[in-house]
């Protein structure tokens, strides 16, 4: 350890070997040892997981493990040294309900969603991802200016109102919303179904409206028109319609704020109109790191 302490004090490899008396080889070995180890606890485990404080990992609570399983000290910027050199890089991570199955979500990877793929081309019919999502008037995004070391503070009205949006897109740059004021998935069922001369395979999560009876009855009457797929649950992150309610909340306007619920219905639904007209846009949702799986041109046979 006194030999990878060395090394990351930017030692040369040569000055170490000699120094400790061993091969160029051994000093390498040791080191990719090292390496390893560390690079993989902080892969795998949270810092609480490891005995220390926090779920998040930072310069210093690496250091902090660093000692506590080598008796290694390092400062902070000889630990971030070590963690790029080792491709890590500081990010805001995903989060994922601790509810989620792994196994659910691993069968809908390799049977579920293959299966919906080759159904859909037997159909002749075409895939579309929905949701839905809530916009409030008093939602604050972005950043604005104030006195530093103190946190600016927005104030709010109590007279709140919201609308809400569902929408869903395919991978074709399609996209098809309707924006309201309350839970109105079959009306969603019907004008979505308007839009197509062949059967719509809709991909949903597990939410109560989307299996209620009256959604229920809908499909058992329109057979030909659409066909509901669920999604794993507590999976969010599979459903590339999420990125749209993400992008949505941070394109309403910042300067001006909808001043009752009919102003915040026409801007939103402005900016639908607005990506409908975008279809490379839509078709980028399809990208996220989550969902890239939907463009696999090779899914499994059944």
């Amino acid at each position: 350890m006194r030999a990878v302490a060395a090394l990351v004090a930017e030692r040369d490899r040569e000055d170490v070997a000699a120094v400790f008396g061993v091969s160029l080889k051994a000093v390498d070995i040791w080191w990719a040892k090292w390496q390893a180890a560390v690079r993989q606890a902080v892969l795998d485990h949270r810092p609480c997981d490891m005995g220390l404080s926090g779920q998040l990992w930072t310069r210093r609570l690496v250091g902090e493990l660093i000692a506590k399983l080598y008796r290694v000290r390092l400062t902070e910027v000889g630990v971030g040294k070590c963690l790029k050199r080792w491709g890590l890089s500081f990010q805001r991570p995903d989060k994922r309900a601790v509810e989620q199955d792994l196994e659910v979500v691993a069968r809908w990877h390799e049977e579920t969603w293959p299966k919906i793929r080759v159904k859909a081309r037997k159909d002749g019919g075409e895939i579309l991802f929905a949701d839905q999502v809530g916009i409030r008037s008093d939602q604050v995004t972005g950043r604005t200016w104030g006195e530093k070391g103190r946190t600016p503070v927005v104030r709010r009205s109590g007279n709140r109102f919201s609308v809400n949006a569902m929408s869903a897109i395919s991978t074709r740059g399609r996209m098809h919303f309707m924006v309201f004021t309350a839970e109105v998935m079959c009306r969603f069922l019907d004008r979505l179904a308007g839009h197509f001369d062949h059967k719509v395979h809709l991909v949903v999560d597990g939410h109560s409206a989307h299996r209620s009876r009256k959604v229920r009855d809908w499909l058992a009457a329109h057979p030909d028109d659409v066909k509901l797929h669920f999604l794993p649950p507590y999976s969010p992150e599979l459903n590339p319609d999420e990125l749209v309610n993400a992008d949505l909340k941070h394109s309403l306007p910042k300067q001006h704020r909808a001043r009752d619920q009919a102003e915040l219905a026409a801007e939103t639904r402005r900016f639908f109109y607005r990506r409908q007209r975008q279809p490379h846009i839509v078709r980028g949702y399809f990208g996220g790191p989550h969902v890239r799986y939907i463009l696999d041109e090779n899914p499994m046979s059944f």
